[in-house]
Parts: C-alpha cells; sequence; structure tokens
C-alpha cells in the first residue's frame, strides 16, 4: 500500500481475524485483572504461536514494520479485545509510552 493511502476494513479485519484466536488464547491464560495493550502485547509477544502469528501480521501489513505495528497496536488489538466477552476497555492510558499507539487500560471480567 502506497504511503498515504487509507487502509481498507477488509485490511484490518483480515488482520483481526488473523490474531484474534491467538489473542483470545494468551486473554483467557492471562493473571491478574488490570493491565495495558502494551502489557497485553508483551505477555502476548513469549507465547511462540502469537508471536509468528503477530510476525505474520506485521508481513502481510506490507509496509515498514513501524507502520505495521501502528496498525495492529492501535487498531487490531483493541478491536479484538473490544469484542472480548472477557474484558471490558477502562479507557486510554496515557501515562503508558506505546511507540505505536495510544495505549488503553482494560480489566478482565466474569468468571475465571
Amino acid at each position: 500500500m502506497p504511503n498515504g493511502d487509507v487502509p481498507t476494513p477488509d485490511r484490518i479485519a483480515t488482520l483481526v481475524d488473523l490474531l484474534r484466536g491467538p489473542t483470545l488464547s494468551v486473554l483467557d491464560r492471562l493473571d491478574g485483572s488490570e493491565f495495558s495493550t502494551p502489557e497485553f502485547i508483551g505477555v502476548l509477544l513469549t507465547d511462540p504461536d502469537a508471536a509468528a502469528a503477530y510476525d505474520e501480521a506485521i508481513r502481510r501489513w506490507g509496509e515498514s514494520e513501524h507502520a505495521a505495528k501502528m496498525v495492529l497496536h492501535g487498531q487490531v488489538f483493541p478491536a479484538i479485545l473490544r469484542a472480548a466477552t472477557n474484558v471490558e476497555w477502562l479507557g486510554f492510558a496515557h501515562d503508558v509510552a506505546d511507540a505505536y499507539a495510544v495505549p488503553a487500560w482494560w480489566r478482565l471480567v466474569g468468571e475465571r
């Protein structure tokens, strides 16, 4: 995709589909109750299958690694987490560093 083009929703949906399973699997095993988006991604990357899916998503985006991570951190992971039934969005985490997006705070909910 040339620089300056607006990403189409189906390109993002493709990455959501790719990362949904690994993301939900890691989410189901997560300890604690509240976490930021970058904290979650850090844990996700310790899982070999999830890390492989993350790397594949970067490759599929087709732009620079930095641009791909902006899409993953700012759109793909938040979309997956917002749709999950066992987590709720608590708001933006302006005090948390993330080189790729404005992170959010999340809370695990329901039976674990």
